[in-house]
């Protein structure tokens, strides 16, 4: 049996292939303020501190402080000082660190304390003793000497004082009126060794009186 073509047939054509299915939009990526904003405010921040750095490392110096405290007309030594790195400020007027080997063996003109900065004015390179001035030394038990400690400018007197079993004056004892320009303490006799300063004319009376022992010290005033 065959197949007649008919009119509709021929209208009609093949069957057409099925529609693709349409493709998805993609994802919208959602924005988040929050985490913008920490990453600029990193950003910031990065830049500032090596802005800091820069400028820590570029605006500093090199200068000269004390390791310990340092006594008021004591001889500075390589032990006292060493050299630190600070920011500059125009308002201080630290020694440099180039100073170093000019500083030592000069003494400070003032107690100078513990991680102090040195300046022009901490130190000075007068000899001792000065002119018309003579420097004693006295070593003294802790009986003879005061009880506080003695500091470069107290004002003292060394007072003679009766030998043993010797009774005591019926009058004033003789004295002598001196400066303390150093101390240090006698490792072999455990005595304090002070240094006085005397004017000349004196120096040679006070220097019998300290040998014979028979002497004790006396702290005037602690006023500089």
């Amino acid at each position: 049996m065959t197949h007649t073509i008919t009119r509709d047939d021929r209208l009609t054509g093949p069957e057409p292939a099925p529609a693709a299915p349409p493709l998805a939009p993609p994802p919208k990526l959602r924005r988040r303020p929050a985490l913008i904003a920490v990453a600029v405010a990193s950003i910031c921040l990065g830049a500032l501190l090596a802005a800091w750095a820069w400028t820590s490392t570029t605006n500093t110096q090199e200068v000269l402080a004390a390791r310990d405290t340092i006594s008021r007309g004591a001889v500075i030594t390589s032990d006292d000082i060493t050299r630190v790195r600070i920011n500059a400020d125009p308002a201080l007027a630290p020694l440099p660190a180039s100073s170093y080997d000019d500083v030592i063996g000069q003494r400070a003109a003032l107690d100078i304390g513990a991680g102090s900065l040195l300046t022009e004015s901490a130190t000075t390179s007068e000899l001792l003793p000065p002119d018309g001035m003579s420097v004693v030394g006295v070593a003294l038990s802790p009986a003879q000497a005061p009880g506080l400690s003695l500091e470069y400018g107290d004002k003292v007197r060394v007072v003679v004082t009766p030998g043993e079993g010797a009774a005591p004056p019926s009058g004033s004892p003789p004295f002598s009126d001196a400066e303390v320009v150093g101390t240090r303490v006698d490792e072999m006799t455990g005595e304090l060794v002070v240094d006085l300063l005397v004017p000349h004319g004196d120096a040679t009376l006070l220097a019998s009186r300290v040998s014979t022992g028979n002497v004790a010290l006396i702290l005037d005033s602690g006023e500089k």
